[in-house]
């Protein structure tokens, strides 16, 4: 028996006026999806928790199984797993996005603009680690970009350890608890990096992360980059904004061990695949999506069936849905949920038997088009396959029809994985 734990990322959302009061999901054309809500369990889920707008790496980290108020440490360290820097206790790591700076301190797109390309940010990042040296403290840093406006800041004390009680730059990101949660209608203001205690340590990492966004903002401004960007009616990559900073690599249990499987990752994004290989998982990371949606599905359908020999248990991370419900763009995110049922599970379906697979579809959080960020709103989720007998409650996969269904309100997401784990042993 085989499982596959699929999560497509930002697909729950809100009803839309303009959709007839239906949430993006619902209004798609899903009959792959439909076909397994019907022929399987459904219900509703909090991916971390009622009154939690999770970022993607804490949800995703509650659907492997862990809580993640006892292991998350911070999104900025599984970004670095993600894309093999070495990190080790003591070490800050911290999720960066280029940004846009204008006038004072408000900033004119968080992503700038969102047509980054990866070549450019390649050039910025070299020029800052050749030419950018932090001298408030005793420290060396490394600042590597990952895809379009996304990159990672690893900065390392010569010293004494870091410590990443502190503040994030980025207005859109708070911490709360310990996790990384989206604010609503945040004020799009640079902010200062704070520290959260009265430690020496906290002080010094702030004033570190501060130094580095001051000194890169300085190089990235006149920079032969953006003054084409500039030239071409572009926005500048002229800031840096961090958040969810860690200190501590997470203690996670090994995923294998414990339930006795041998697991492995298929992920779009470096966050999913830094906490799939801290899980113990072998993890591998997507080529980025080309615009072809057909043939982008394509590609996942063949790399998983191609694993498939080799593991037993698959978790496979589709980022589609999530960018277009941060723009509001619901007609976009509909074709994009639709085209993902026809051309990922379409397909999928064809080459596997339900009777030997297990399948599990769900979301790591909601991305509402009306708030184009994301919310604690509950997520659908279905268990289909394997020994798994049909309700028939649910007529097509949405909110509002995952509701009725058996698995009821899942009140936390790290409690699905050992009812997962549970079925796939029957």
């Amino acid at each position: 028996m085989k499982l596959l734990f699929v999560a497509i990322d930002g697909m729950g959302d809100l009803p839309i006026e303009a959709l007839g009061n239906k949430t993006t999901l619902e209004a798609a054309q899903t009959p792959n999806l439909d076909s397994l809500a019907k022929n399987g369990k459904t219900g509703l889920m909090y991916t971390v928790g009622r009154g939690i707008a999770p970022e993607s790496d804490v949800a995703v980290i509650s659907l492997l199984g862990y809580d993640p108020f006892k292991y998350s440490t911070g999104r900025g360290v599984t970004e670095a797993a993600g894309i093999d820097l070495k990190m080790k206790d003591g070490d800050l790591a911290l999720r960066c996005n280029f940004a846009t700076l204008g006038q004072g301190k408000n900033i004119l797109d968080r992503r700038v603009g969102r047509n980054l390309t990866t070549e450019e940010a390649t050039e910025l990042s070299k020029a800052v680690n050749s030419e950018v040296k932090l001298t408030s403290y005793p420290a060396t840093f490394e600042f590597k970009n990952t895809l379009g406006h996304r990159a990672v800041l690893l900065i390392k004390s010569k010293d004494k350890p870091l410590c990443s009680h502190i503040t994030n730059s980025d207005p859109a990101y708070a911490i709360i608890n310990g996790l990384g949660v989206a604010q609503l209608n945040p004020e799009m203001v640079l902010k200062t990096c704070e520290p959260m205690d009265n430690s020496e340590a906290a002080k010094v990492s702030a004033g570190l992360v501060n130094e580095f966004i001051e000194k890169s903002h300085q190089l990235w401004e006149t920079h032969p980059i953006n003054i084409k960007r500039s030239k071409e009616g572009k926005l500048k990559a002229n800031v840096v904004l961090t958040r969810d900073a860690g200190h501590l690599l997470p203690k996670f249990f090994n995923i294998n061990q414990h339930y006795n499987v041998n697991f492995a990752c298929l992920a779009d994004m470096h966050t999913e695949r830094g906490i799939a290989q801290l899980a113990g998982m072998e993890s591998s990371l997507l080529p980025p999506p080309t615009g072809n949606l057909q043939a982008d599905c394509e590609y996942r359908v063949k790399a998983l069936l191609e694993a498939m020999p080799k593991h037993d248990c698959f978790y496979i991370h589709l980022k589609g849905p999530d960018e277009p419900g941060h723009d509001g763009n619901y007609k976009l995110k509909t074709e994009i949920i639709s085209a993902i049922d026809k051309y990922f599970f379409g397909p999928l379906l064809k080459q596997i038997s339900l009777k030997d697979t297990l399948i599990c579809v769900t979301s790591d959080h909601a991305t509402p088009c009306e708030l184009k960020v994301h919310s604690d709103t509950p997520v659908a989720v279905l268990i289909a396959g394997g020994k798994v007998v049909g309700e028939g409650k649910a007529v097509k996969f949405s909110e509002k029809n995952c509701a009725k269904g058996s698995l009821g309100t899942i009140e936390r997401g790290y409690m699905l994985m050992p009812q997962l784990m549970e079925l796939l042993k029957k």
